[in-house]
């Protein structure tokens, strides 16, 4: 009688689906942590330099031009008025300019608010080079061991956990990403097993298509604001030469306004 033995089964592809998931999960940590690097880090700061040079004065000659079309159109207001012998009621007007203008509005608190940042941000602690290294380096091991993107079976609590890491990083918390890296424990992949294959295999098409979107976001945020004024930001002749012309134009759009000002009152004499 034959001895019945238990069939080995031999999974050749499995120990190298297995790299070759390892292989994108490290790439997909140093592109996610470029990212928010961009976002969180750069972006913020090439924001925070440009508002202090030139937002300002780009704040006021948006305001003078904003100005000047609110009083341009309640000229036309009050002569539609005038036209068909009505009675001028300002208070109406206003409120009709008011709802006309919101959305100029909206953009002034739009530009009030980016430059609270960027003052509160000047004026936050900075992390030395050798801090910023360390929060580099917590917030990578962090990514790498429970970004949703590529642990997507964490639980809710680990993706507050991590959500509460990627504001730490925003705000330069660096004992916050230190408790957080702490309890951060590397998911292991799947042991060769009946499905181990086809989870593998599957997980490999998931990041592989991450991937590229990860690089194609890199690539949108650096072709965008605030990024693209990088290399204005390093040349000072570029900044002294916009400052100047926003100081001209300011000039000149003050000169218009006044006059529609003086418009406004001799029509409703």
């Amino acid at each position: 009688m034959d001895n019945k033995q238990t069939p080995v089964i031999i999974y050749p592809d499995f120990e190298k689906l297995k790299t070759d998931v390892e292989k994108l999960r490290t790439e997909l940590t140093m592109l996610f942590l470029e990212r928010d690097d961009l976002l969180y880090q750069e972006c913020k700061n090439i924001e925070m330099a440009y508002m202090l040079a030139v937002g300002g004065l780009e704040f006021k000659a948006y305001e003078f031009e904003c100005a000047i079309l609110r009083l341009k159109r309640k000229v036309e207001l009050i002569k539609a008025k005038k036209n068909r012998q009505e009675k001028i009621d300002i208070s109406i007007i206003e409120e009709t300019l008011n709802t006309e203008f919101a959305e100029y509005q909206a953009k002034m608190n739009e530009q009030v608010n980016k430059m609270n940042a960027a003052l509160e941000r000047s004026h936050g602690q900075m992390l030395t080079n050798e801090e910023t290294r360390e929060m580099k380096k917590l917030y990578r091991s962090v990514v790498k061991a429970m970004h949703p993107d590529l642990h997507p079976d964490l639980s809710e609590a680990r993706i507050r956990l991590f959500h509460n890491a990627v504001e730490a990083y925003e705000h330069g918390d660096l004992n916050g990403l230190r408790i957080i890296s702490e309890m951060v424990i590397k998911p292991e992949l799947p042991d060769v097993k009946s499905d181990g294959l086809a989870t593998l295999v599957k997980e490999k098409e998931r990041l592989t298509k991450l991937l590229q979107s990860i690089k194609d976001r890199i690539s949108e945020i650096k072709s965008e604001y605030p990024y693209t004024m990088k290399s204005f930001l390093q040349k000072p002749d570029q900044i002294k030469a916009r400052k100047a012309e926003l100081e001209e134009n300011i000039k000149q759009l003050g000169g218009v306004l006044a006059a529609y000002k003086e418009k406004v009152v001799e029509m409703m004499r």
